[in-house]
């Protein structure tokens, strides 16, 4: 018996070791040994020849890349949580499936947004660069240096109860936090009651009532500046805003107006509205110490990614097979 042809599988960036030696070991694969961003001509001339693509939230798979695609290319099966990042509208008026990697980084994105829920409200960046930056300048211990503010007994406002939020949720009640979401629709009942959690329909009277802001929804054309300029000023002069989410959710540059005016207490980023690219006024700000900026790594842990590539590679066996693969995802409506 002839054995099967393994598919060809173009793989954007470098992933762990033992998700790249499987996927080698299971199909005609194409790794990026060096890591470097693909360009757009290196997607297009990928997608020609390609059975599969095994992009990365770094790749733009616009409309202009998915048409170039071959007949033979059929799955795009990325290495992300979210597909902002691909057309998936065009993908699927080519008849090309889109996949994605949900709920593997559910914990690890909560454990760094209750990192930065802690880290701006104590200063933990600031204190840290005082014994980094200027060795040995340090006076010692006084009762009236480097307060920040305490996080037990405030209010904490969730935009976006999904999964991640909702753990966000969980970790912030353990840390005293009440907790208050907004969501499309209300959780349900039993996790309501275990969170002892506020539902507000309305977003604006929500934001004016907290004293931290987590923004954990996912990027859509619904939620492009959620957090606008006008949702901002409602904020209170001590509130704190954290963003582990996606860097268009709210507007950037009306964040860094009030921040600079000293209306909100300060925030802390892991994302970016122009990623990779970070606005120089965030970092000037940074360096102030009125918001802690992180380079897109909330979800960063090495058994996260690996869970990722296993999730990647049974989307990809299951399509090849011949049936619908358990994380496909389908247009926006």
């Amino acid at each position: 018996m002839t054995p099967k042809k393994k598919p060809k599988v173009y793989v954007t960036r470098k992933l762990p070791d033992a998700v790249e030696t499987r996927m080698r070991e299971l199909f005609d694969a194409e790794l990026n040994i060096d890591d470097h961003p693909r360009t757009k001509a290196e997607l297009i001339e990928a997608v020609r020849s390609v059975d599969v693509l095994v992009p990365t939230v770094t790749d733009r798979i616009d409309a202009e890349v998915i048409e170039e695609a071959g007949a033979q290319m059929k799955l795009i099966a990325s290495f992300s949580n979210g597909t902002d990042h691909i057309d998936v509208e065009a993908a699927a008026r080519r008849g090309i499936t889109v996949t994605n990697t949900p709920n593997v980084l559910t914990e690890d994105t909560a454990d760094m947004t209750m990192a930065l829920i802690l880290a701006v409200p104590r200063r933990l960046a600031e204190g840290a660069r005082v014994l980094t930056d200027n060795p040995g300048e340090w006076a010692g211990w006084s009762p009236t240096w480097m307060l920040g503010r305490r996080i037990h007994g405030k209010r904490i406002g969730i935009v976006g109860m999904g999964r991640i939020g909702t753990a966000v949720a969980r970790r912030a009640k353990a840390f005293g936090l009440s907790i208050h979401y907004h969501n499309r629709k209300r959780v349900n009942p039993a996790t309501e009651d275990e969170l002892e959690a506020t539902y507000w329909d309305s977003l604006d009277q929500m934001l004016a009532r907290v004293d931290i802001v987590s923004v954990n929804c996912p990027s859509t054309p619904a939620t492009y500046h959620l957090v606008s300029a006008r949702r901002l000023a409602l904020l209170q002069p001590t509130s704190y805003i954290v963003n582990t989410a996606r860097g268009d959710v709210i507007d950037e540059t009306a964040l860094i107006k009030i921040l600079r005016e000293g209306k909100i207490a300060g925030a802390g980023l892991d994302v970016f509205e122009n990623e990779p690219a970070v606005n120089p006024k965030l970092v000037k700000l940074a360096n102030e110490g009125k918001v802690v900026i992180l380079p897109h790594m909330s979800s960063a842990t090495l058994e996260g990614r690996i869970d990722m590539g296993d999730k990647v590679i049974i989307n990809i066996r299951t399509f090849i097979d011949g049936h619908r693969p358990p994380n496909r995802v389908l247009p926006f409506r």
